[in-house]
């Protein structure tokens, strides 16, 4: 009895606890996990390590909100206020943020903002390709540059655009034979960076062949600029991402502090990446370490010092602003302010810039997704979605071992991207399979079926490669947060890669409505994996690849 007795106390102790972190939602969050797992079988505690527990306690404290408030530091849905210890956050109107639904729309929207850019137009792209569609966007290009040095007062636009080195060098006819003609014709106005990862170097990058050296890192950030106008995606510069390869993409207009903040992104990403010639050689921007020539360390250092001052420095910026717009009069109300036309109306969303960068040591969006997916609650519900289902442990634990329920939407092998692909890329699909049905029996194992749930998409002719996650907060039918961006949730993107997405928070219904009808148009297209989905002929997964899928898996 005394036994029992101490055993229900246990909960019940960790629960007071929790009163006295006002300022700490991680460590609350943590205590809260010890808590409920106090109060299971033992057995199933046995199975799970409790040290995954530890993620929120990654993200620095959260400050106290103290007077005057403000909507920015209100409760309720706006819980998410901490990320800004760690980025800039930008307060914007609802009525500014669009999501877009197709590859078609995304394609005609980048079109229509490149032929009325002014100023500046800024790409980050893995790679751009060489077909007619592709064709279409370059000469866009070249036809505004043209017009802004024939306007009578000319515009003085600028064209940036940011790629991986080793795909976008990939064939005799490639991103670099593309662009070249804009460079040639316009040097003045255009600039090519060229991403080479710092871990492809010596012996080790003259022996991969070409498409294998992809799988060491890559430039891998998908940001499209115009101006003061931005769209976030996953989506690539190719022309099955404008047809038939279902992705997400979100429209930021006119939000003239989110497009600077990008721009001096890619800016800082190009610094440090090899620069395109108008012969088709490359230079490092003089004064910069060589990505794979120079000492590794040393470059390595010089990156992440570039593009945390831009973090840092538009963080600081965000401040700032937020101060002098609600805080500098403490005798003004929102409304007053608002009113008397001297302050920005009241904004009822913010966006996050979330950046990852681990050859640099920078793993901001690692940090956030984590804490995220810790402290979501019981009856909370994540939506997550990846074309590469390829969890990273530390993602996998979370999943596995906390309250919320979760809908995984990942592609069939069908719609993977390397599905049908030549050599051993196409069994690539396979080793997909493999990792998802492992990663079902771990769900079965532990009798989460219930609450982590699969589901596969399928499209006739179409791929998928659409990646991120809803919240939806206990007990609401809409999201309330979103990610968006290029990270697939894999070891690629949290180790290898150059990433970046934004987390999106909104009280606004119309918005949380244009998202939730997002996720829906996505899982409508889905089916429920079962034990019987890995019956089927189509799931069958050769020997060789199971045996070989854990040594590689840390590379696709």
């Amino acid at each position: 009895m005394a036994a029992a007795a101490a055993a229900a106390a246990g909960p019940v102790f960790w629960r007071r606890l929790l009163g006295l972190l006002p300022g700490r939602p991680g460590l609350a969050a943590l205590l809260g996990r010890l808590s409920d797992r106090l109060g299971r079988n033992p057995d199933r505690r046995r199975r799970r390590s409790p040290w995954l527990l530890l993620a929120p306690l990654l993200s620095p404290a959260v400050p106290v909100v103290t007077s005057p408030p403000c909507c920015l530091c209100a409760e309720g849905v706006h819980r998410f206020q901490w990320i800004r210890n760690l980025v800039p956050e930008f307060g914007v109107s609802s009525s500014h943020v669009r999501v877009l639904s197709s590859p078609a729309e995304f394609f005609e929207l980048m079109k229509g903002q490149i032929k009325v850019a002014k100023r500046r137009v800024v790409m980050a792209s893995l790679y751009l390709g060489i077909g007619p569609l592709e064709q279409e966007l370059v000469d866009c290009l070249e036809s505004t540059l043209e017009k802004s040095l024939q306007a009578k007062f000319p515009s003085g636009l600028r064209v940036s655009i940011l790629l991986d080195f080793t795909r976008g060098s990939r064939g005799r006819k490639n991103s670099r034979t593309m662009l070249l003609p804009l460079l040639q014709r316009f040097p003045e106005q255009v600039r090519v960076s060229l991403f080479h990862t710092p871990n492809l170097r010596g012996l080790l990058r003259l022996l991969i062949p070409e498409r294998f050296n992809e799988t060491i890192g890559l430039q891998h950030i998908k940001v499209y600029l115009f101006d003061n106008n931005v769209i976030l995606s996953g989506a690539n510069l190719s022309d099955s991402y404008f047809t038939n390869r279902q992705d997400r993409y979100v429209f930021l207009q006119d939000c003239p502090e989110i497009a600077d903040f990008f721009t001096e992104l890619v800016d800082a990403v190009g610094d440090v990446s090899l620069q395109l010639q108008g012969d088709d050689t490359v230079q490092m921007v003089e004064g910069m370490v060589h990505p794979y020539k120079g000492d590794r360390a040393a470059y390595c250092r010089a990156a992440n010092k570039r593009v945390m001052d831009v973090i840092n420095s538009a963080r600081m910026r965000q401040q700032m602003l937020h101060a002098q717009t609600f805080h500098s009069d403490p005798l003004l109300t929102q409304e007053d302010a608002a009113a008397a036309g001297d302050r920005r109306p009241a904004p009822d969303t913010w966006i996050y810039p979330l950046i990852q960068m681990k050859p640099f040591e920078i793993q901001i969006d690692e940090i956030v997704t984590e804490t995220l997916l810790t402290e979501a609650e019981r009856g909370a519900k994540v939506y997550l979605t990846t074309g590469y289902f390829n969890l990273t442990q530390a993602y996998m634990d979370l999943v596995l071992g906390t309250r919320a329920e979760y809908q995984i939407l990942l592609a069939s092998p069908e719609v993977n991207g390397f599905f049908g692909a030549k050599g051993v890329a196409g069994a690539i699909p396979a080793a997909y399979v493999h990792i998802e049905r492992q990663f079902y029996s771990e769900v079965c194992s532990l009798g989460q079926q219930e609450r982590v749930q699969l589901q596969e998409y399928w499209r006739r002719d179409w791929t998928f490669h659409a990646k991120g996650l809803w919240l939806y907060l206990a007990g609401s039918s809409l999201p309330c947060l979103t990610l968006i961006g290029s990270p697939n949730f894999g070891y690629r993107s949290v180790h290898r890669d150059l990433e970046a997405q934004i987390a999106i928070v909104t009280e606004s219904r119309a918005l949380q409505q244009q998202l939730h009808q997002e996720q829906e148009q996505l899982y409508r297209r889905a089916g429920v994996v079962s034990s019987a989905t890995f019956e089927q002929p189509s799931r069958q997964v050769k020997l060789w690849v199971k045996m070989v899928t854990p040594l590689i898996k840390n590379f696709f």
